[in-house]
């Protein structure tokens, strides 16, 4: 049965991308800092292993074989819905050879080690020449992608992490958010100059915030037992299902930024842990696209853990956590303070750091250099001053001089991850989405959230998006977990209600 050996095919491809994953997390968390040029050769041979089995010419026919098979009716929906997933990276994969494969995992791993350092240093001219090699090579693939699949070259990037989304689908949202979202920024920063918030002063031990961290994970759904948090750069979360790899960084003056870090990359984890285990190592056992990750990420940082109910569930753990802080600053520690204190808006640089208000506008600044970098009307050389045109005209900030953080905060580029930027901003409005329709499901949630109970919530996500997997299309999905397709309509009425107190 041809299926079978598809399934037997993509069972080991699984496992050599199982070790790619690890190796990732170990050469972002754990790999001595003089060990990146021989992980980089390793990395881009297991790339290069993980491209042949994409490419074995056994696959064509085997697939057709298993479409015969569906036909015949003998293959079960998930086995059909895996052929429809295995031809879609067959596919994919059958457009690049393995010499670019190998050439731009080495060009990508050498850039984002070089990176680190030249951000560092505010060093955009040494960190050009490593960028503009991605660049290149990432045209070269999207190129390639795109006359076969009759794509644009920038939606053939795109398509990898949201599959069958184009830019003519998002560019009427985008330009939507562009005409709503600095207005609304100019309101709320009126509204709010008006109150009064204290800002929590630290120090707030390390020891003490990984602890809060890690007792937050867990109560929210993580499974401890399959997963794991440590310090990196930038956070994220890697890893595989079975052995989710988070990440999140530290500041002693602030404990906020990395509790809301470990809470937005728990999003991401427990979507992982949730996917169904019988489908493992299969396409179609996979996350459904990253637009509906990072709705993961950020319902469970954006719409719950920024939410006046979670944070009377945080507040005794806070006293437990910094008790010498607390004490200190008790004015600080309230729920109406730590309110107006975690849905602060402000027009700031760092995209990591930005509130749900202004955090759309850096990723249409991002959006728009990409797709010019693919396009080839924009040079890498050419970077900082189009970010600082688009930061300045979205958000009245200008990072001129400012390449650490300005166009080098991000690990994105350095790794040739074009076109996942605006999966945030898509995650985002999905976020807002599904948290509404669980709220109209369910109207005792809110109280739920505040008593620390998080079962029907995850109950939900788990029935709506986790247990799904890559079963549908983004459009399907949505509208079976919601009713209707993306409607960015639900995002807005969030962030008036949040805001301006608007019904």
């Amino acid at each position: 049965m041809s299926y079978r050996a598809l399934e037997q095919h993509f069972r080991r491809l699984g496992h050599l991308s199982h070790a790619a994953a690890i190796l990732q997390w170990d050469e972002a968390v754990m790999m001595p800092p003089a060990s990146g040029g021989k992980r980089a050769e390793a990395m881009a041979t297991l790339q290069v292993l993980i491209h042949e089995h994409l490419t074995d010419q056994r696959l064509g026919d085997w697939v057709e074989q298993a479409d015969e098979e569906r036909a015949a009716g003998r293959l079960q929906e998930v086995e059909a819905a895996n052929v429809r997933e295995i031809r879609r990276l067959v596919r994919r994969a059958q457009c690049l050879p393995g010499k670019l494969i190998q050439q731009s995992a080495e060009a990508q791993l050498r850039s984002e080690q070089a990176w680190r350092g030249k951000r560092r240093d505010n060093d955009f001219n040494g960190f050009a020449p490593l960028l503009s090699e991605v660049v290149v090579l990432r045209r070269e693939a999207a190129q390639r992608l795109g006359e076969v699949l009759g794509l644009s070259p920038y939606d053939a990037l795109l398509d990898e992490y949201e599959p069958g989304c184009k830019a003519e689908a998002l560019d009427p949202v985008f330009a939507r958010l562009r005409a709503f979202l600095p207005p609304l920024i100019d309101e709320v920063l009126a509204r709010q100059a008006a109150e009064t918030v204290h800002t929590p002063r630290g120090p707030f031990p390390i020891a003490a915030q990984r602890s809060l961290g890690e007792t937050m994970m867990r109560a929210i759904g993580f499974d401890g037992e399959r997963g794991r948090l440590d310090v990196s750069h930038h956070p994220f979360c890697g890893g595989v299902p079975s052995d989710v790899r988070m990440t999140t960084r530290y500041d002693e003056h602030d404990f906020t930024s990395a509790l809301m870090g470990v809470l937005h990359e728990t999003g991401h984890a427990k979507y992982e842990q949730g996917l169904p285990s019988e489908w493992d190592s299969q396409p179609v056992g996979v996350a459904r696209g990253m637009s509906t990750h990072e709705s993961q990420s950020l319902l469970s940082e954006m719409q719950v853990s920024r939410s006046r109910e979670f944070l009377e569930f945080l507040m005794p753990q806070l006293h437990d956590a910094f008790p010498d802080a607390v004490r200190a600053q008790p004015e600080a520690y309230t729920v109406d303070n730590l309110y107006r204190y975690f849905t602060r808006v402000r027009r700031g640089k760092i995209r990591v750091n930005a509130d749900e208000v202004t955090y759309p506008c850096h990723i249409l600044v991002r959006y728009d250099i990409e797709r010019r970098l693919i396009d080839g009307t924009l040079k890498v050389d050419d970077i900082p001053e189009a970010w600082d045109a688009g930061m300045r005209e979205l958000l009245q900030l200008s990072t001129a001089g400012d390449h650490r953080d300005g166009c080098m905060q991000d690990v994105h580029w350095p790794s040739g991850a074009f076109g996942y930027f605006p999966t945030y901003t898509l995650g985002a409005l999905t976020a807002a989405q599904l948290f509404a329709t669980a709220r109209k499901q369910h109207p005792e949630l809110p109280r739920e959230i505040a008593s620390g109970s998080f079962e029907w919530l995850n109950a939900f996500l788990r029935d709506a998006v986790w247990s799904q997997a890559s079963m549908f299309t983004v459009e399907q999905l949505m509208t079976r977990a919601t009713g209707e397709t993306l409607n960015p309509s639900h995002f807005e009425a969030h962030l008036r209600k949040r805001y301006l107190g608007q019904p």
